[in-house]
């Protein structure tokens, strides 16, 4: 991605699997920037192989995957012919851990790789993949498995990606790749490594570097990053308050409104004179979903803009065609309403959340919920009384979050996003008790720009009608 190729338009990175491989490939085609969610994409492909792979597309991807043996190994233990019988619970995966075993990491490996290989399949267009920095644990092996299916652009924010450049250098480079990862009360450093030599059975293929994209919401943290070359991203998305799935917390002491929606105010507005200042490309993403609003961020030094409702709401997304219509008809009522609930995140980020009668935004429904944790995606390693490493999430049972030394307000409020969000995309888990996971819908806030969408294109439109929306008005 040179300075001549930049994309004016960055498909968001929804996770999880909203932004699957079908959407990233849509609009990579276009000759934008399609990014496929690396959020569980273990747990994704997983149970797209529990459910049969009906299409072959898991299957295809798997074939040419450079360890064999190792694709092997992830057939032989998720893929059911024909798919699982009607009410069977999925098999779990393995949780994510900071000693990591070849079998935890060699799914993901393989998942990250057939997501964006898939992304990439039949054209020359640039895809990325987006990892959420608050999901440590999982990043090594997801971004060395999205490296060898040669993705182009890594991005990740809801966080600090402080070691994200390195990480892709160093695995480019043939040498061992870690990060640190953050271990509450400890007082020394914990990594995670991966070294591609030791994980693959066969030779490594040459991997080429991707650019990284930093996704900040803070003058401040951008310049932080980009003042030493380890930690220097190649570009930034710069996300507003407006933009979809998790925000950054409000500058100062927190303040909610009238409906307990987090304030924010003249500080959460960046300084994009000291965005541009740093000399790196950067993108717009935040209630930025009409060609209007692009023009006005390239009008401020910006290479285009980074947007989500609006693909999250095309025809290719991953999202339960079900729930999409529901939204789309509530966008045509004008009765769609979004929040920027400050507790639902297990991170302890505001989420936005889209209000809809049969997800976990009721409040019966959310009751009715058992509370547990068995996918642990967003858990916290934490050291023990005894000096061991624990892990903990506010979304686990409150006695034994508590009995882990979790503060008991943090359990107010929150939700299970890691089940939630794969039922958004029709991998719910079915208790053995007969209980369906229930879905969690996140968009952006801003829906004027949709609105006009649905009066052009009616309840369906496609990526590439998106694009075209953006680019050419």
């Amino acid at each position: 991605m040179s300075a001549s190729t930049l994309p004016e338009v960055i498909q968001g990175g929804m996770g999880a699997g909203v932004s699957a491989w079908q959407l990233a490939r849509a609009v990579s085609q276009t000759g934008q920037l399609g990014v496929v969610s690396g959020t569980a994409l273990d747990l994704i492909l997983a149970r797209r192989l529990q459910d049969g792979d009906v299409d072959g597309d898991a299957r295809r991807a798997l074939a040419v995957f450079p360890d064999q043996q190792m694709a092997q190994r992830v057939l032989d233990r998720f893929f059911l012919d024909g798919g699982r019988a009607e009410g069977q619970p999925y098999r779990p995966v393995d949780k994510m851990t900071l000693r990591q075993t070849g079998r935890s990491q060699e799914l993901s490996i393989v998942a990250n790789f057939a997501e964006v290989w898939l992304a990439k399949e039949g054209h020359d267009g640039l895809v990325g993949v987006n990892l959420l920095e608050k999901i440590q644990l999982a990043t090594p092996a997801a971004v060395l498995g999205a490296m060898l299916a040669n993705v182009d652009v890594v991005l990740m924010g809801a966080g600090v990606p402080r070691d994200i450049p390195r990480l892709v250098t160093d695995l480019a480079e043939g040498r061992v790749g870690s990060i640190a990862i953050d271990v509450h009360g400890a007082d020394q450093e914990y990594r995670i490594e991966i070294d591609a030599a030791e994980v693959l059975s066969v030779p490594v293929p040459q991997l080429r570097r991707p650019q990284f994209l930093a996704i900040v919401s803070a003058a401040v943290l951008a310049s932080y990053l980009a003042r030493d070359e380890s930690t220097r991203p190649d570009g930034f998305v710069i996300e507003g308050s407006p933009a979809g799935g998790h925000n950054a917390p409000p500058r100062g002491q927190l303040v909610l409104d009238e409906f307990n929606e987090p304030v924010y105010g003249p500080r959460d507005d960046v300084n994009l004179a000291q965005i541009a200042a740093l000399g790196l490309p950067f993108w717009l993403a935040g209630a930025y979903g009409t060609r209007e609003r692009l023009l006005e961020a390239r009008a401020q030094g910006a290479a285009g803009v980074q947007v989500g409702t609006l693909f999250a709401l095309c025809e290719e997304s991953g999202m339960l065609p079900e729930i999409r219509h529901e939204i789309l008809q509530q966008l045509s009522d004008h009765t769609l309403n979004v929040r920027t609930d400050a507790l639902a995140s297990p991170t302890g980020f505001p989420f936005k959340v889209v209000q809809l009668a049969t997800t976990l935004s009721d409040a019966e429904v959310y009751e009715e919920r058992p509370r547990l944790c068995d996918l642990s995606y967003l858990r916290t390693p934490y050291v023990s009384e005894s000096g061991d490493i624990g892990y903990r999430c506010p979304s686990e049972p409150i006695a034994i979050f508590t009995r882990k030394g979790g503060d008991l307000d943090d359990t107010v409020g929150r939700q299970c996003l890691c089940n939630a969000l794969t039922a958004n995309v029709g991998l719910a888990q079915t208790r053995k008790t007969g209980y369906t996971e229930q879905p969690l819908v996140t968009l952006g806030s801003e829906l004027d720009s949709a609105a006009a969408m649905w009066l052009r294109f009616g309840a369906a439109w496609h990526a590439s009608d998106v694009v075209e929306w953006l680019i050419a008005g």
